[in-house]
């Protein structure tokens, strides 16, 4: 059982930075791949990033490439989603999601994850 907590939301200008956090419960976060996908009202829930449990491979939405870096430290059981650049679309809550363990299949489909946290509210205004 995983159980993340997501946190780092919150309401910033266009252009600006943040930095959303994913703290993982137990003693096995290094053995799952880790993915953030986002939800903006009245959507449907999209894959924004992935990140392997070595983090060795990774894989972004177009939306986001260039702008947004997903990263993890194993030592602390957490995954990072660094966001640069943001922009109004980018308004969403916020979601990391747990599959594995040894996962290696396709980081795109929320069907492939067992493991959710509750989200955080990213806004960012014009």
């Amino acid at each position: 059982q995983v159980q993340l907590v997501e946190s780092g939301g919150g309401l910033v200008q266009a252009g600006a930075s943040l930095r959303l956090s994913c703290v993982a419960s137990g003693r096995t976060f290094g053995t799952y791949s880790m993915g953030w996908f986002r939800q903006a009202p009245g959507k449907e829930r999209e894959f924004v990033t992935g990140i392997s449990w070595t983090g060795g491979r990774t894989e972004y939405a177009d939306s986001v490439k260039g702008r947004f870096t997903i990263s993890r430290d194993n030592a602390k059981n957490t995954v990072y989603l660094q966001m640069n650049s943001l922009k109004p679309e980018d308004t969403a809550v916020y979601y990391c999601a747990a599959a594995g363990p040894f996962y290696r299949g396709s980081y795109y489909s929320a069907n492939n994850y067992s493991y959710w946290g509750q989200g955080t509210q990213v806004t960012v205004s014009s």
